[in-house]
């Protein structure tokens, strides 16, 4: 007869003891739960029901991660939809990109747009690399660059270390810009190598003084690092207009504080605007003073809302001189993203690019300052097509934040202002900054930015152009009201320019 061994007879004795504990910790802990959430009076549905009007709010949370993996079509997802996010991360891992079967794009609902195939596209040896542009004639280091997809404002700080350090590597692996944000130039900026423009927000991070204002010495430390090529004055950014960037207190580490030049520990909220800038005239003032200490070009980030002002603006350049122009002028959606804004802002302020890019291009062309002043937009451009539709528009460049962040392996979990985020690009915890490899990232980046620009390239040669700096209005198409499309240039009209 089989006896079972005394060690088998303990252990087994241990764990009904175990298991026994555990019930009782389990049903104490429910009795605890049960009378707390009788006797709170914060919560009304845990209050009527006890312990069962938890699952609730477990519920909701996990609902936003079981829509996005499970209910979710392809192409119904916002910010960012399935189909998009997955041609990012693809072309970020040099994976195969294309497709079988047929498009799942609905094609029929208004506003849709498609690009107009020439008949005649040019065969490999009549293609074209893309057409070099200067920004900054009048700078004493004007800027040559053929790239036409950067990498937008995202500050360190609103990003990790690892992460700034991969798109840096990146950049200038795929020879494209990378903008520092608001918040100051930080070594991880530079450490790639690449051609970096820097962003000079409300706050004035990196170069300020005691008081929040301009230093023109602190200033020209920074524009003298040779890798630097542009200064960017942000007035404003897509899905904030006429609030100040936000970092809370948890990202705000020594470090980011030495380099921002603000206390640590203290949320970081910059003003909603420049206190010197309240005119059009201040602007182009402070644009002028910004080239003259830096002497490289210099421009302005601004969203759209109130379009009243750009007429001002063009007569005062023209009747300044071209010299006192803004070099460039970054167009940002009110459709843009950022690690923390507040929901009425995020949601119902400022214009997209759809209109407000139009908008600016012809604004300029009636008064003759277009080819003086150079156009960036930037605002949801992740996929070929979005950046596309900004070259034909009349963009002179596109920059794109969140395409980069998928490239670094951005999951849309849409914790960027929790300080958990969990692929560790926007987060200073050191636990989850691990996962996020500088080095695979930078390729990664890398890829992407290739990808993108030889898509746009291929919608381009499909149009029968050698270069996608030739895009224009009527190679693309929009779908209107009654199911049929229009081209752009009769949506958005050449303008005549005014005497």
């Amino acid at each position: 007869m089989f006896t079972v061994p005394p060690i088998v007879l303990h252990a087994l004795e241990w764990m009904a003891t175990l298991f026994v504990i555990l019930v009782g910790l389990g049903l104490l802990t429910l009795v605890g739960m049960y009378f707390y959430d009788k006797h709170q009076t914060v919560n009304s549905i845990r209050r009527n029901y006890p312990v069962v009007g938890r699952f609730r709010s477990f519920f909701s949370h996990l609902g936003e991660f079981f829509r996005q993996y499970f209910f979710a079509m392809d192409r119904e997802e916002l910010p960012f939809n399935r189909a998009q996010r997955n041609w990012a991360e693809h072309a970020s891992r040099n994976r195969d990109i294309t497709s079988a079967f047929g498009s799942t794009k609905n094609l029929n609902i208004e506003g849709t747009v498609m690009f107009a195939n020439g008949m005649f596209p040019p065969l490999e040896d009549e293609i074209e690399e893309p057409a070099a542009i200067v920004y900054g004639p009048y700078a004493r280091q004007p800027y040559e660059t053929r790239s036409f997809f950067n990498i937008s404002a995202m500050s360190y700080g609103a990003l990790s270390r690892p992460a700034v350090r991969a798109l840096s590597k990146g950049a200038a692996m795929a020879g494209i810009w990378l903008n520092t944000g608001e918040g100051g130039l930080a070594p991880w900026h530079t450490e790639g190598g690449c051609d970096v423009v820097f962003q000079i927000g409300t706050a004035k991070y990196g170069c300020r003084d005691a008081d929040g204002r301009l230093d023109d010495a602190k200033l020209k430390v920074i524009t003298d690092n040779p890798v630097v090529k542009m200064v960017e004055l942000k007035l404003s950014q897509g899905a904030k207009p006429g609030k100040g960037g936000i970092l809370p207190a948890a990202k705000v580490t020594d470090e980011i504080a030495g380099i921002r030049h603000i206390p640590a520990g203290q949320d970081s909220i910059s003003p909603n605007r420049h206190p010197e800038i309240d005119s059009l005239a201040d602007l182009l003032d402070m644009i002028g003073h910004i080239r003259e200490v830096s002497g490289l070009p210099t421009g302005f980030k601004a969203v759209v809302g109130a379009a009243g002002w750009l007429d001002e603006f063009c007569q005062l350049v023209l009747a300044r001189g071209p010299e006192s122009a803004p070099d460039f002028i970054t167009i940002d959606g009110g459709d843009g993203g950022t690690g923390a804004a507040p929901l009425p802002l995020m949601d119902e302020m400022g214009l997209p690019l759809r209109e407000s890019l139009p908008m600016v291009i012809d604004k300029l062309d009636q008064y003759g300052l277009r080819p003086r002043i150079r156009v960036i937009c930037s605002g949801k451009r992740v996929t070929p097509a979005d950046v596309a539709w900004a070259l034909a528009m009349g963009a002179d460049s596109v920059n794109a934040a969140r395409g980069f962040m998928f490239a670094l392996g951005c999951i849309q979990a849409m914790r960027c202002n929790k300080n958990t985020c969990p692929t560790g690009i926007t987060t200073h915890d050191k636990r989850l900054q691990r996962g996020l490899d500088p080095e695979d990232k930078a390729v990664r980046v890398m890829h992407y930015a290739q990808n993108m620009a030889h898509e746009v390239c291929m919608i381009a040669h499909s149009c029968g152009l050698a270069e996608p700096r030739l895009l224009r209005r009527h190679h693309a198409r929009v779908v209107s009201a009654n199911g049929l499309s229009l081209p752009l240039d009769v949506l958005h009209p050449p303008v005549t320019r005014d005497a």
